[in-house]
């Protein structure tokens, strides 16, 4: 077994993963409702000689640096730990393994505190590994290599005939642990690397052309960005190297910081190919299968099926003015900062700004004024930040992939540690009267002073975009707000069970704040609260309905789940016990 891409299973190597899955699934079979019985040694070596290669190991990335690994002494690998250890916070490691998750409580039970960590704030901390047993966790003990459609086809009826769970993995860049499940069989999509451009993109069955870059489920934003900005266009999408563009985070919405003027992911999906939990190939656009199409423009990844490929509508090359705003936080001077961005959202927004704000500056962009515009837009903010000593630069850069270059990779949040976010929209309403004003910023105050923690703001929302009503299912919130607001909670490798509960109800709690003063708004489902109440409402609004029968009709037997997705089976299906 590798602890990065594992070779062909052998048929040692998959007795050996036989004994553990029938652990796991032994476990689930005695647990009630959702019993499943595991599929026999002789339906997963049929299941591997079918894939030809295709079918492989996994064990916790970490799983080098421990003695013994799933209860069995097989000691320390020195070099491959070495590896892990200088990798082990960055998303370049991370994105193109199997195993690791970007934030790696994922890769635990949580639960039960089944784990193979290293410390992110120090890996060659030994304290680690020492005596440790290196445990499975969330981590799928299997996994297929997804290649083509014959692929997912031959994994959706493997699951149909021996009731084996299924998870769906691109990246792994994933907030809420969807990604995975234990003892799961996982279809891995991360190597649909494909690309084409096409001036005269026409979807299948239709007459119109659009100008577009077709990409496969795997592609990273890093590439995207690259391969559009060779061809003279500018694609709109997410604010990290490693998120796969036609995954989890075009399905779920999509944001950039670039759509206030451009729109949300799904305002830009042109066409998906995908299989659907039935075992068709499917291309899905307005002309063709239209009901899935708008499923899948807000629904969520893991849901509807497994997709291959999206297309994707671009821009030409375009100039950006940028603000980069920064200075030393204080309790006094963020209040006052809070204050100003809050004064001054509504009119940003209408200028077409849009970037990643906090109490101690911003680096926001905006494609729509001119260097001298973009200057007078910001300069309260500019004072403000010299008046603290601070920075400021407003300057313009040729393209999309000049600023991602120069800005984004060094800003990018965290990886490697745990991290939950508690996430909420936040509506035009509270920006545009000095009552709702107030109401905001006393909830704002209320949070520094009582927890000591300063909200992150992404100013993404397509308040400038002139969508079609209806024409995508998520919440209807996205439209009527200004910013997707965001606390987070963070914990130390070896905390215990009591002491990352607390942070989810911290952060619960917190997020809490932001609903009670914005009843009728939602949440961005990517990146919400992970025990989000009445989250059917919060993600989709009235689309949930219709959205559920969608689901039933092309998953009729279930066999896609995720945590708070459409059609979620609930806390009661075994897959999820191992979340808190």
């Amino acid at each position: 077994m590798s602890v990065s891409f594992s070779p062909p299973v052998s048929f040692a190597a998959l007795v050996f993963l036989f004994a553990l899955s029938s652990v796991t699934f032994a476990a689930e079979a005695s647990s009630g409702t959702n019993a499943r019985s595991p599929p026999t040694q002789e339906q997963w070596m049929a299941l591997a000689d079918e894939l030809d290669g295709r079918l492989h190991t996994a064990l916790p990335v970490s799983s080098p640096c421990f003695e013994i690994v799933n209860g069995v002494h097989v000691g320390r690998n020195e070099t491959e730990c070495a590896i892990v250890q200088q990798g082990y916070t960055s998303p370049l490691f991370r994105s193109p393994r199997f195993s690791p998750r970007m934030f790696p409580h994922w890769e635990t039970c949580q639960k039960t505190a089944a784990k193979c960590l290293l410390d992110s704030s120090q890996p060659n901390n030994s304290v680690a590994w020492e005596g440790v047993d290196c445990e499975q966790g969330s981590v799928s003990p299997y996994y297929i290599d997804v290649q083509s459609a014959i692929d997912v086809q031959i994994a959706f009826r493997f699951a149909r005939e021996t009731g084996a769970v299924l998870s769906v993995k691109a990246s792994g860049h994933d907030y809420k642990g969807r990604s995975g499940a234990p003892g799961s069989l996982s279809l891995w999509t991360r190597n649909l690397n494909e690309m084409s451009y096409s001036a005269n993109f026409v979807p299948e069955g239709g007459n119109e052309s659009f100008s577009a870059i077709t990409l496969g489920a795997g592609v990273p934003f890093e590439d995207v960005y690259a391969f559009a900005d060779a061809n003279n266009v500018t694609i709109i999408g997410g604010y990290h190297q490693t998120i796969a563009a036609s995954g989890g985070w075009v399905m779920g919405g999509g944001h950039s910081v670039l759509s206030p003027v451009y729109g949300l992911g799904v305002d830009r999906v042109l066409q998906f190919r995908i299989v659907t939990p039935d075992g068709q190939l499917r291309v899905a656009n307005k002309i063709q299968n239209p009901d899935l199409f708008w499923a899948l423009r807000g629904g969520g990844g893991g849901t509807f099926g497994v997709v291959l490929e999206s297309t994707m509508l671009v821009e030409p090359q375009m100039k950006l003015q940028i603000a980069s705003v920064n200075f030393t936080q204080t309790p006094e001077n963020a209040q006052q900062f809070l204050k100003l961005i809050v004064d001054q959202t509504l009119k940003w927004s209408n200028e077409g700004w849009g970037g990643h704000m906090r109490a101690s500056g911003f680096i926001n962009v905006n494609p729509l004024l001119t260097l001298e515009q973009a200057k007078e837009s910001v300069q309260p903010a500019v004072d403000f930040a010299l008046s603290q000593n601070g920075t400021a630069v407003v300057e313009e850069l040729p393209s999309w992939q000049a600023f991602f270059s120069k800005y984004v990779v060094f800003v990018e949040s965290a990886i490697g540690a745990p991290v939950i976010l508690g996430t909420r929209l936040i509506p035009v309403d509270l920006f545009s009267t000095e009552a709702g004003k107030a109401k905001f910023l006393g909830v704002l105050d209320n949070v520094i002073a009582q927890f000591n923690i300063t909200p992150g703001v992404v100013y993404a929302t397509p308040f400038l975009f002139n969508h079609t009503e209806g024409s995508t299912s998520v919440t209807s919130a996205w439209r009527n707000s200004l910013w997707h607001m965001s606390y987070h909670g963070q914990w130390a490798y070896n905390s215990s069970v009591e002491e990352i509960r607390a942070q989810y109800e911290l952060n619960s709690n917190m997020t809490q704040m932001l609903r009670d003063i914005s009843p009728d708004s939602g949440a961005y489902l990517n990146e919400a609260d992970v025990h989000e109440p009445n989250h059917e409402e919060s993600f989709w609004g009235d689309n949930y309905p219709a959205l559920l029968d969608i689901k039933r009709r092309y998953d009729p037997d279930g066999l896609l789940d995720c945590w708070q997705c459409v059609g979620w089976k609930g806390l009661e299906d075994e897959r999820y016990k191992c979340y808190l």
